[in-house]
């Protein structure tokens, strides 16, 4: 992945939700003036969300999703594909609800209405196929639009860039850690594990932001950090990937500040203060207790996988006991995985957007399940915890 690409967990999600034949894959063909969607009179033809990435200035990089039809009632491929219609709403920023201008507001419809609002998904109604009809009473929140002749996709456009969402361009990964002219010595172990030819995104992004702020940022194994602090005697912030993390803290002088790249993802993401709260669950389980080990995104599983072989691990050898475990991987995560679990153990979650992050905290919650994620985790159960968030400015005295 260049550097130079947006993230798809970067992106504002748009999403396009509605009933069958109300011409959401029109609408959304006619948004991005691209045929991205299979379009027919026959009911039921998108089977599958679609994504297309694309620029909506003043937004700017977003990602279009079109949906199943939300009434599709074939027995057993109709409910399924309703489901993804709403596992898609955990991720969507905006929602815009499309509709057969020429018909009544259905159950159907109201019902997404009732979901948006709920999960406190800014939506927009738009009124599809508005060339059939006669008289035309806007309303706030109401676009009368055209996939067939482009009637108001202008302004669908700007309304939909108008709620601009991107809270993520306001927020950085190193927002009071780094300033212009700081030094910062990034800890990037190269093991089994890491993608050949690539780091991983984390990694990448807060690169190019240091590389944006006007800092200069060295990048390191852990096997030369030893000779890297002889040659950099006072860095600004020492940031270390998870895995080193123990290592790391036995290296870097307790004057030099340290965190690692998951607290960061964690704090950006906005469950940190969650993770924290989550964390000291680990030194009350027993062996009957039932930790879930989620990863947001799919990856081919190696030896000494963090998440299935290495956090188990540490968590046996620092309780003393074996808990029982579920691992979890990509969009496999619900309510129904987690409600019997103790605590959630979740990946950075680089892979997934902010909204997503924020429903899968809220599902653990919700079912009384503490969560927290891979950096928080590790550095608890190494005796770290306090050091890796002690200079980060809004958790110098946070009680842990």
């Amino acid at each position: 992945m260049s550097l130079n690409d947006t993230p798809l967990a970067e992106r504002v999600h748009i999403a396009f939700f509605g009933m069958r034949n109300a011409g959401k894959s029109s609408l959304v063909n006619a948004v991005t003036r691209q045929n991205v969607s299979i379009v027919s009179e026959k009911k039921g033809t998108t089977t599958d969300p679609v994504y297309k990435n694309m620029e909506l200035l003043p937004l700017g990089p977003v990602t279009i999703i079109d949906t199943p039809g939300f009434d599709d009632d074939e027995e057993t491929l109709g409910k399924l594909r309703v489901e993804k219609a709403v596992h898609i709403l955990r991720k969507t920023d905006i929602a815009v609800l499309v509709k057969d201008s020429s018909l009544p507001f259905s159950e159907t419809e109201k019902t997404l209405v009732s979901e948006f609002e709920k999960l406190n998904v800014p939506y927009i109604i738009a009124q599809n196929k508005c060339d059939l009809i006669q008289n035309i009473n806007s309303q706030n929140g109401t676009v009368f639009v055209s996939a067939k002749t482009g009637k108001g996709i202008t302004e669908l456009k700007e309304k939909i860039a108008s709620l601009n969402l991107l809270k993520t361009q306001s927020r950085k990964l190193l927002d009071g850690i780094a300033n212009k002219g700081d030094t910062l010595i990034l800890v990037v172990p190269i093991d089994k594990a890491a993608p050949k030819g690539r780091l991983i995104l984390p990694q990448q992004q807060v690169i190019r932001e240091a590389l944006d702020s006007g800092c200069v940022a060295v990048i390191t194994r852990d096997e030369e950090l030893e000779q890297t602090l002889k040659a950099i005697k006072n860095p600004s912030f020492v940031i270390c990937d998870s895995q080193v993390f123990s290592y790391t803290a036995s290296v870097v002088p307790e004057s030099i500040p340290l965190t690692s790249f998951s607290i960061l993802m964690a704090r950006y993401k906005g469950f940190l203060d969650t993770a924290l709260k989550g964390v000291t669950k680990i030194s009350k389980l027993t062996e009957k207790s039932k930790v879930v080990i989620s990863e947001g995104c799919t990856h081919h599983r190696q030896c000494g996988d963090i998440g299935t072989v290495k956090i188990p691990a540490l968590i046996e050898k620092f309780t003393k006991v074996r808990p029982k475990y579920k691992f979890t991987s990509g969009q496999d995560f619900s309510e129904e995985i987690i409600k019997d679990a103790d605590l959630v153990i979740h990946c950075g979650g680089c892979m997934l957007n902010e909204r997503e992050m924020q429903f899968r905290q809220n599902i653990a919650l919700n079912c009384g399940v503490s969560f927290t994620n891979y950096g928080t985790a590790i550095s608890y159960m190494s005796g770290i915890l306090k050091r890796s968030i002690k200079d980060i400015p809004e958790y110098r005295n946070f009680d842990i």
